[in-house]
């Protein structure tokens, strides 16, 4: 068996982390700091240069005009996530291995911070999960961090939302933070619903690398 390859991301030395972890491969992280930035700012400069050569290749003004609104949209989506404690996003696109005839899966990954009152870690991920509404398959998971819990839903968008029609599921791990004050939600969401077992072991997969302290400076 091969050893997986892991690819270190400059964001594993930023002083500011609060926690660290691995992505999987087929995960493309969103810069947020980048699409949400201040006009006038560096990081709204850096995003405009980066986004003037798709706007020079677009063969007439009507794309050009449609790229800028999807974008826009994309923009007010991401500063809602962010709204509710959002900091981490990134778009996955899969190969499917089950159905080689399907098209690609397309998943998105979010990690947001929750306050929460102060309790044992345990009692806090047990209550997150618990008390959430339609909440199925919870399971009590002790992962090298600490204390989590693992659960999944299916949203279904009213037709007078205005949203696609499919129903999202979405694969959730609760992971409290050691000061036992907050915790970490780590969320997949995919139309693919039939693949809910797969894209729980993904999850589960990722949440088993979270770490609270620089897995760096413990190496060393």
């Amino acid at each position: 068996m091969n050893t997986p390859m892991v690819v270190l991301h400059e964001s594993v030395r930023d002083p500011q982390a609060e926690l660290w972890f691995g992505e999987p491969a087929g995960f493309m992280p969103l810069p947020l700091n980048s699409l949400l930035a201040e006009p006038g700012s560096a990081d709204a400069e850096a995003m405009r240069e980066a986004v003037a050569p798709l706007l020079e290749a677009a063969p007439s003004e009507l794309v050009r005009q449609r790229f800028v609104a999807q974008l826009a949209w994309g923009q007010r989506m991401l500063g809602a996530l962010c709204g509710f404690g959002t900091v981490h996003c990134s778009v996955g696109l899969h190969r499917d291995d089950i159905d080689l005839t399907s098209a690609h899966l397309l998943s998105l990954f979010t990690i947001s911070w929750r306050d929460t009152n102060v309790a044992p870690r345990g009692v806090t991920a047990a209550r997150a999960a618990t008390s959430a509404k339609g909440h199925t398959h919870i399971a009590f998971e002790e992962l090298p961090c600490g204390p989590a819990v693992l659960s999944e839903s299916t949203l279904h968008y009213a037709a007078e939302s205005g949203l696609p029609q499919l129903p999202l599921l979405q694969v959730h791990a609760y992971i409290p933070h050691p000061d036992c004050k907050r915790l970490a939600v780590f969320t997949v969401s995919s139309a693919a619903v039939a693949r809910r077992e797969e894209y729980r072991a993904l999850l589960r997969g990722m949440v088993e690398t979270v770490r609270f302290e620089d897995p760096l400076r413990v190496a060393s």
